[in-house]
């Protein structure tokens, strides 16, 4: 990239950053707050920085992770908050204690806990993917409803300033008719691909297997290199890269273009897997029909890009300059009929910037529209309990679950190596009946779902 093209590129998004990212309303903010207890499953990783998040104006009162080597940053920390093993024996001890649950765990345990947190009627953070499960995601979403929890699952960028931005610049008409948008990932950054051998091990006094394992029916032994983080490549645990990013990569079209529904989703490019593990790299295409005032829409999804500026099987988006330099881990572009946004980062969390840069002058005179939230999703859902803010947006009926919908349909894709047209109302794939067969999950006797 030219020096010239860099300094402006900096220079354009600072400018903006200190302009359409000022708040016109921090929510929440202009109240006392309320303190909360709260009860958070899965520690370490991003348990850890979910529960640091939270824990502002909030008691951190119950801990439980099956791991306490993973948990022991926690509990450090937060000194005084009970540890649990298990969450079941949580729920079953103090409940009543409880004000809001964060699940912060391996993909595949996301709804058992949910529904238990949902159960006792407690509001509940669900890290992205909502589930690795089509069924479940739909399950769960139509669980909160039936109990009117409130509910908020951890894609960052549903809060971000720049996510709002951009919705109101395509709102606006800035870019005209968006008709496709591009997003790409260096992910995965664990093994994943055919043929990896996980051979058992003993399983470490700090560590309970049992639990880890849950509703996962395959009996398959301990092993270091599945857990900890490296579960994410197992179709049973978690959904690959496209699992892993494709809710905080999507989340920015599916909130702005209002994605909800029917699409037709179609993967090639896909490198080698096998029934245990996703593949290192995979494209996938998703056609949205016309809706409302918003014209059809293509999206394109790249994963395994190790780094897209010298990557030659990477499709490059159209409409940004050919020496703009993108980002290898992941970034976004949105091309319509009259311009291009680009946003460097798979959040939103930096700054889009329009181009042609004759566009830039009129981003300065768009309305602001959509309330600026600051803590993340969490703190979203804290105020939302208080009644200091409104439901989150990224809550699981009208916005986590069919957004977890539309990744999900996409790895059927992959696996399948067929065209998924997908009908949201019926939930299927309109002319595969087989698809039928992998919507839901095969669950290990003693861990079938209780819906009531």
């Amino acid at each position: 990239m030219q020096n010239s093209s860099r300094r402006s590129f900096i220079k354009t998004t600072a400018a903006f950053a200190g302009t359409a990212f000022a708040p016109n309303l921090l929510l929440g903010q202009e109240k006392a707050l309320k303190q909360l207890n709260v009860a958070s499953v899965g520690c370490g990783g991003k348990g850890l920085s979910d529960i640091s998040e939270i824990s502002s104006g909030n008691r951190i009162a119950f801990l439980c992770d099956v791991d306490k080597n993973m948990a022991k940053g926690a509990i450090e920390r937060f000194p005084k908050a009970r540890f649990f093993s298990d969450y079941r024996e949580m729920f079953a001890t103090v409940a009543d204690q409880i004000d809001v649950v964060t699940v912060s765990t391996p993909d595949h345990m996301h709804f058992p806990i949910a529904v238990e947190a949902i159960r006792h009627g407690k509001p509940v953070m669900v890290q992205k993917p909502l589930c690795n499960t089509l069924w479940e995601a739909r399950a769960l979403a139509s669980f909160a409803k039936e109990k009117g929890v409130l509910t908020v699952m951890g894609n960052q960028g549903a809060t971000v300033a720049g996510t709002r931005v951009l919705r109101e610049w395509i709102e606006s008409g800035l870019i005209g008719e968006v008709k496709e948008v591009y997003y790409w990932t260096n992910r995965p950054i664990w093994p994943q691909g055919p043929d990896l051998k996980f051979p058992a091990t003993e399983v470490p006094e700090h560590l309970n297997w049992d639990v880890w394992q849950g509703t996962c029916a395959t009996d398959r032994p301990y092993n270091p290199d599945i857990h900890p983080f490296k579960w994410r490549g197992f179709w049973d645990y978690g959904c690959g890269a496209l699992g892993d990013i494709g809710c905080h990569s999507f989340n920015s079209a599916f909130w702005a273009l209002d994605l909800k529904g029917d699409f037709i989703v179609e993967s090639s490019k896909v490198s080698e897997f096998d029934e245990n593990m996703a593949p290192k790299r995979s494209t996938l295409v998703y056609q949205f029909p016309a809706k409302g005032k918003r014209a059809a829409v293509k999206v394109i999804w790249q994963d395994g890009v190790n780094n897209p500026n010298t990557d030659k099987d990477f499709v490059r988006p159209p409409g940004i300059p050919a020496d703009l330099e993108l980002n290898e881990g992941f970034g976004q572009v949105f091309v319509g009929t009259e311009g291009t946004i680009f946003v460097n980062d798979a959040y939103c969390s930096t700054a889009p910037v329009v181009f042609p840069e004759t566009l830039r002058e009129k981003t300065r005179s768009i309305v602001r529209v959509y309330d600026r939230v600051v803590g993340g999703p969490t703190q979203e859902l804290c105020r939302a309990v208080r009644g200091d803010g409104p439901k989150p947006i990224s809550n699981f009926e009208d916005h986590a679950g069919p957004l977890t919908e539309m990744v999900l349909a996409g790895n059927l894709s992959v696996r399948l190596a067929k065209k998924i047209d997908w009908d949201a109302e019926k939930m299927e794939a309109r002319g595969l009946p087989e698809v039928k067969a992998m919507l839901k999950r095969t669950y290990r006797a003693g861990w079938e779902p209780k819906l009531s």
